[in-house]
């Protein structure tokens, strides 16, 4: 039986998943040392994963790598502002060096999370929206992702929802990963209150109804609704899954659905809007689709 490696490569930690040989599904993860040095950050990686696969023996017929920036067709780094020392980077090439003998294909997070909510869910059209540090997301019509390869990614949290809203890391204004990212709800969440705001306490003030709490996680919910609403009416998704760590925030998923809903016009309702099946797993589950099909 061949081996299939999965990379899901994140802002803060990089998760890995083995499968096949006739043996159990194996996983690991750690966090990325400070700073993002590339140099540095790839050195942590080869480390963590020579370490991963030594107690594995067997080839590794084959690796795919999910990962949050935009990538050239060699798998170049060509943007990541939550790295942007990674810019330039032949992220494929160091890793098949750290894989001799593996084929090593990268893809953009989104679209392999979206294709795996799909395969899960027996979508055939779908929608996704991976809500975390930033906002990833990922289309499937008629059973495959698009854009078709070659022709990038599907760029969800670069939406312009709000023309005069705050700036994105992208350098644009508006778009709805400025608005509803894990950061974006913080910032929002310590301007109402007048004090910093940590993720366990933002989620225990929704918990206990505290204005400020509950006004920054509302925010987020209407400008990823606009997302949708507006996505919707031109991709027609059968449903719109809603993942990644901020997704657990109490009544983000149903605040989302529910303002999708208010903003239905006749004869067009919006989608049904529910949580990704795999939870913070969609990329890694989507990697190991990725490097099955190679």
């Amino acid at each position: 039986m061949s081996t299939y490696l999965g990379i899901d490569v994140g802002g803060t930690k990089v998760a890995m998943r083995l499968e096949g040989a006739g043996s159990a599904p194996a996983e690991s993860s750690f966090r990325w040392p400070p700073a993002g040095d590339p140099d540095r950050d790839l050195s942590a990686l080869g480390d963590h994963l020579r370490g991963f696969l030594a107690a594995r023996p067997g080839p590794v017929l084959a690796a795919g790598v999910a990962v949050p920036a935009t990538l050239g067709p060699a798998g170049q780094v060509v943007a990541w502002p939550n790295r942007p020392s990674w810019t330039g980077l032949e992220l494929g090439g160091r890793l098949g060096e750290m894989l001799p003998g593996t084929t090593v294909v990268c893809q953009d997070d989104g679209d392999l999370a979206a294709l795996a909510e799909a395969a899960e869910g027996g979508y055939r059209d779908l929608l996704y929206l991976g809500v975390g540090t930033g906002i990833g997301g990922g289309v499937v019509l008629d059973g495959r992702p698009q854009p078709r390869p070659g022709r990038g990614s599907a760029e969800v949290g670069h939406v312009v929802v709000d023309r005069s809203g705050p700036r994105c890391d992208c350098g644009r204004r508006g778009c709805v990963q400025a608005l509803a990212s894990g950061p974006a709800m913080l910032r929002a969440a310590s301007e109402l209150r007048g004090a910093p705001v940590d993720s366990g306490e933002l989620s225990r003030g929704i918990e206990r109804g505290e204005p400020w709490a509950v006004e920054a996680r509302d925010r987020a919910c209407a400008a990823l609704a606009t997302a949708v609403v507006s996505l919707a009416e031109v991709l027609r998704p059968e449903a719109v899954l809603i993942g990644g760590g901020a997704a657990a925030l109490p009544g983000l998923v149903t605040g989302v659905a529910a303002m999708a809903a208010g903003m239905s016009r006749p004869g067009h309702p919006a989608p049904p809007v529910g949580p990704a099946a795999l939870g913070a797993l969609s990329s890694l589950r989507g990697a190991l689709l990725l490097a099955a099909g190679v």
